[in-house]
């Protein structure tokens, strides 16, 4: 499987999100080929600050190689991290990381702050943009049926 691929995986999760009424992020990791863990946003229906996509995904990975370092991995997200996901990015070794559109409100990893450019123990390889007018094509048509419900609501 290409980049794109796996891409296309995180496309695919990031649709289940958005059809859940979930922001419309989905994350891979892949292990020498073989996608090791999945995630999809779910904040709103896990009531969770922490029902991030990447989380879940980084989550999954750890358990199916049985430990918390990703060194060998790499993550395919649809938006750019927050500070959170960075975060763990960071923490698990995650050898690469590939998203798709920025996020000019919370993007840590080069919109609003790069976090892999502080003094951290790890620094993983990161290509920004990738498939970007998908991702964030998907993220604009979902935010746009969000106004023009609240406008026909009334709210």
């Amino acid at each position: 499987m290409t980049d794109r691929d796996y891409m296309l995986l995180a496309i695919d999760l990031a649709k289940e999100a958005a059809a859940e009424g979930e922001v419309p992020v989905g994350a891979v990791v892949v292990r020498h080929g073989e996608v090791i863990g999945t995630g999809r946003n779910r904040r709103e229906k896990g009531k969770s600050a922490l029902a991030h996509a990447e989380l879940e995904a980084i989550e999954t990975a750890c358990k199916n190689v049985g430990g918390w370092r990703l060194w060998d991995c790499e993550m395919y997200v649809t938006l750019e991290p927050c500070p959170m996901c960075t975060g763990a990015i960071i923490n698990s070794r995650i050898r690469k990381l590939i998203y798709g559109a920025k996020d000019s409100k919370a993007g840590s990893c080069s919109s609003v702050i790069n976090l892999f450019e502080l003094p951290y123990n790890h620094k993983p390889e990161v290509t920004g943009g990738f498939m970007e007018e998908e991702c964030s094509a998907m993220l604009t048509s979902f935010f746009r049926e969000i106004r023009k419900s609240r406008e026909t609501s009334g709210q």
